[in-house]
């Protein structure tokens, strides 16, 4: 890419709350951060927990639809427009990159996951944005393979953004709580101490965490979008954290960044 001197970073954001995207806190400022110190990308390709598939999932849509995959929040929410162009080029790109089969579907759009989050990157969406799915058959191995398979979209200026939480047990919340419970706290430090030593073996096989890591999500999908953010980082990347605390007892904000 011309004037790109090195990889676009890559960055896995603990999205949280649908209402971030209409707040300004000590978390949404540091996405904002973010933004304003890593290259401008000339796409973004966003892993989101919130299209959970059967199967990989790409879109190609040339003007993708935005969607409100939440229920239950103030109409205010409902009424944010993110309205970015689509990357049908790139999205084509990164289906071939995949060694596994990936089909294209258009019939999901830009979710919250991506949009409660961009929306403070990027505010004007003028950054062509386009989603791959997180396949709710593969193992977390797999998830980990398919982001060293998409490695090199980061040399063609591409900001791969994955987004889910680390921890994320909403059976669990207790909206009164300023911090984590002792479990999510072990489990969110568990993979951060990891994750900092480049020990991704171990963060891929999860439960070796012990107990805390059976109450940390009952479902895998927002965990694994962390997977191909790790896959696709290599030995050469910075890593820098933000947002690394846990609220509402059982919800983990933790973000990573990995830059050259």
């Amino acid at each position: 890419m011309e004037g790109q001197a090195k990889r676009m970073p890559i960055l896995f954001i603990g999205h949280g709350s649908p209402m971030n995207a209409i707040e300004t806190n000590e978390f949404t400022k540091n996405w904002t951060e973010i933004a304003k110190r890593i290259p401008r990308p000339e796409a973004i390709l966003a892993i989101s927990a919130h299209w959970f598939t059967d199967g990989t999932r790409i879109q190609d849509d040339e003007y993708p639809k935005v969607i409100y995959d939440m229920y239950g929040f103030p109409d205010e929410l409902y009424r944010m427009e993110y309205k970015p162009s689509g990357a049908p080029a790139l999205a084509h790109l990164t289906k071939d990159l995949i060694h596994e089969e990936v089909q294209i579907d258009n019939s999901w759009g830009i979710d919250h996951g991506a949009w409660s989050v961009l929306c403070h990157m990027y505010p004007e969406a003028n950054i062509p944005l386009y989603q791959l799915s997180v396949d709710q058959s593969a193992e977390a191995q797999t998830h980990f393979e398919l982001g060293k398979q998409i490695r090199s979209l980061r040399e063609q200026g591409v900001l791969i953004i994955a987004s889910g939480n680390v921890v994320h047990n909403l059976s669990k919340i207790n909206w009164n709580m300023q911090g984590g419970y002792a479990w999510a706290e072990e489990f969110d430090e568990y993979i951060k101490q990891k994750i900092i030593k480049r020990q991704y073996e171990d963060v891929i096989h999860y439960k070796m965490a012990g107990k805390c890591s059976e109450l940390a999500f009952y479902t895998p999908e927002h965990f694994y979008p962390l997977l191909y953010i790790l896959g696709a980082s290599d030995e050469k990347d910075k890593l820098s954290i933000y947002n690394d605390d846990c609220i509402m007892g059982s919800l983990s904000m933790t973000c990573y960044l990995f830059e050259q």
